[in-house]
């Protein structure tokens, strides 16, 4: 196996890794729209800390939709981070430039 070959395997193993990554982004923003939504249905009056809502009301079900969204946000924000790691990883492997 020749240098570039194995560069090649690389690259196509860094692109699967980045793929992965863009279904941890989407994972990431589906968690907190149904957290957002599940809060607001279940609680009457909501408090709001900038964009989310919670309500700590001793039900389970408050507790479960404040859950979504922070889980949901620390998915968006892995997702987007190994995004970026891969491409740069990936442009590393290929020589080029990551911005065409």
């Amino acid at each position: 196996m020749s240098l570039c070959d194995y560069l090649h395997e690389k690259a196509e193993e860094s692109r699967h890794n980045e793929i992965i990554g863009y279904l941890i982004i989407i994972t990431g923003s589906i968690f907190p729209i149904g957290g957002i939504i599940e809060t607001v249905v279940v609680s009457e009056n909501p408090r709001w800390f900038l964009f989310i809502p919670y309500g700590i009301t001793g039900d389970v079900s408050s507790v479960v939709g404040l859950a979504f969204n922070f889980v949901g946000l620390v998915l968006l924000g892995l997702g987007i981070a190994l995004c970026i790691h891969y491409a740069l990883e990936r442009s590393w492997y290929m020589a080029e430039p990551l911005i065409p």
